[in-house]
Parts: structure tokens; sequence; C-alpha cells
């Protein structure tokens, strides 16, 4: 088996799994600038094919925003795949080092809080989903 191919296959699967979710998908700079600079909430996912932390994340993305209070706006930039706009999305990220997988909740473009590799890593995904909708009950509105 070849294991850029074999590789490919995660990655694609790992994308499907957020856009299909109602993620965007940010590839560029300017994409980047263009979505986290809205008015209102917006979750970014950085998304990531490491282990156990990206298999906990990715459904945890998912199952987070069937709730009452959601972002108003879901986005996500892919560490290690779109490398300019997983940077340029750091950049926002003002006093959080670089944490994939991980997610970031902004507020009119102004980073609120993250939830790290750290926070997702050795937890389960109801758990890190939790954690999700805390933030949501937290600084988001009712939909």
């Amino acid at each position: 088996m070849d294991f850029n191919l074999f590789m490919q296959d995660v990655v694609d699967a790992a994308r499907k799994d957020i856009t299909e979710a109602g993620y965007q998908e940010l590839k560029t700079e300017e994409e980047v600038d263009q979505a986290l600079n809205r008015e209102g909430t917006t979750l970014v996912m950085v998304n990531s094919t490491c282990g156990c932390a990206g298999g906990v994340a990715r459904p945890a993305a998912t199952n987070s925003i069937h709730y009452d209070k959601r972002p108003d706006h879901l986005v996500t930039v892919f560490a290690g795949q779109d490398r300019e706009a997983t940077e340029k999305a750091r950049t926002y990220f003002e006093g959080f080092p670089p944490s994939s997988p991980s997610f970031a909740l902004l507020k009119d473009g102004k980073i609120v809080t993250m939830i790290e590799r750290h926070d997702i890593e050795g937890f389960s995904a109801m758990e890190v989903t939790g954690k999700l909708q805390t933030l949501f009950d937290q600084h988001c509105e009712e939909i």
C-alpha cells in the first residue's frame, strides 16, 4: 500500500466529516480573513489527522452544534494540509500557542477562548462536546 495514497484518504475523510456537518472549509489566507472578521460568534475547528485527539475532535465538532445555542458561523482550517490558511487563522488566536486539533471561539473577529489539544486528548467525544456546549451557553445566542 502506498503511504501517501493512504494518508490522502485519511485527510479526505477528515475534511468530509467536518464539511458535511456544516463547517465552511477555509483554504486560503483571504478566506480566513473574510470569515473571521464577520460580526457575531465564529467557531473555528482546527482539523488534524493526529490519531486519538483528531478522532475525538471531529465527532465533538459535529455533535456539539446540535444544541439550543450555537455560534453564528462554523468554519474549519486543516493543520498540516492548508498551512497558509491555518497560520493565518492562528494570528487571530492571540495568547494561545498553536494547537491541533483545537477549537477557537471568536466574537466579532476577536478571540474569546480556545479548547486546545490538551483539552481534547484523553477525553471522550461526549466530554469535548460538553466543553463546546458550555462555551456556546456562555457566548452564543439561542437559535
